[in-house]
């Protein structure tokens, strides 16, 4: 068989697994942003509910989750569309490792930088926003590239609740056409290609921030 004539519904699936992957990263990047700054907060409240979350997404399989979220949900009238679940999901549980990393890299800060915070009558937030956040920032990049990748990598997932994705489209036509070799490879071949172009992305952004952080220090 040609490999050409494979490529428009691996293609579609990819462009799929595309939009899964943007979306959940950038929902997944909000509650760990929102978790770990909750768990460094002088409210017992938010830290006990962030390391709620962060332990339950973090201590539980990401399948189960899915599954969860899409099976067991209708039970008591709850019902999600495959693609809601599945970035739901997917958001929820690398939001729950992201979160480490902010509280890790906020925790990493000198404590200096706190002592001329509160010299300066910073209030809490300033500190967070002003001192803490812009050097966190550069320290969480390298781990949110593993988490992105990470992301991309655990989205085949959500072909098991039948959302059409590279990794579903390859199934459907590996069944189909019976060509298992050329499908594999050409289904590891467009993985690897948008994990290329996503570490590529995180390095520009990482990047970008150590401009804007060594642009603010020379003033």
């Amino acid at each position: 068989m040609d490999w050409l004539s494979l490529l428009p519904p691996l293609l579609y699936g990819a462009e799929v697994t595309a939009w899964i992957t943007l979306a959940s990263t950038a929902g997944g990047a909000i509650l760990a942003f929102a978790a770990g700054i909750g768990s460094t907060a002088r409210f017992a409240g938010w830290r006990w509910l962030a390391g709620l979350y962060v332990q339950i997404f973090r201590g539980t399989s990401l399948l189960v989750q899915l599954f969860w979220l899409y099976f067991a949900l209708p039970i008591i009238g709850i019902r999600l569309s495959p693609e809601v679940a599945g970035v739901l999901a997917l958001s929820l549980n690398i939001g729950a490792y992201g979160a480490e990393v902010v509280r890790g890299s906020l925790n990493s800060v000198d404590a200096g930088q706190y002592e001329a915070a509160t010299a300066l009558n910073f209030t809490p937030i300033q500190t967070l926003w002003r001192i803490l956040m812009p050097q966190a920032l550069i320290e969480m990049m390298p781990p949110f590239g593993n988490l992105a990748i990470q992301n991309l990598k655990d989205s085949a997932l959500v072909s098991l609740i039948s959302l059409a994705d590279l990794a579903f489209a390859a199934d459907n036509l590996r069944n189909r056409t019976l060509e298992t070799l050329p499908i594999l490879i050409l289904t590891l071949l467009l993985y690897f290609a948008m994990a290329l172009v996503l570490m590529a992305a995180m390095r520009l952004l990482e990047r970008y921030l150590r401009g804007v952080s060594g642009r603010e220090a020379t003033r």
